[in-house]
């Protein structure tokens, strides 16, 4: 018949433990899109494919060649350090609750059906 090895992870039992489990995947639920290490880079690349976002850096940097200047260059800068800003913000919160939703979701008490 069908054999199940069921080995806690408590004590002296831990470091054998450790190597079966890393021959399976874990079942836990991840829905966020970014981690601490991502989050700047990721952000900004997904709001720099936005049209708009596009047009405001390049108003920003043609204002840096000083034949074109129209404005001072600091005054450019506003409206799209201000528009990454809060988007920012707004996608860092979202993901924030999304992880702790995966994270009420993953340590629920669940119930295995055996015979």
């Amino acid at each position: 018949g069908k054999h199940r090895i069921v080995i806690p992870c408590l004590g002296h039992f831990k470091e054998e433990y450790e190597k079966v489990s890393k021959q399976y995947m874990n079942n836990k639920i991840r829905t966020t899109k970014y981690t601490l290490w991502n989050f700047l880079p990721r952000n900004l690349f997904e709001q720099f494919h936005r049209v708009a976002n596009l047009y405001f850096l390049f108003l920003v940097v043609l204002n840096w060649v000083p034949l074109v200047e129209a404005f001072q260059k600091e005054i450019t800068m506003l409206p799209l350090v201000a528009v990454l800003t809060i988007i920012a913000v707004k996608d860092g919160l979202e993901d924030y609750s999304k992880y702790k939703m995966d994270k009420q979701i993953n340590n629920l008490l669940t119930k295995v059906y055996s015979r």
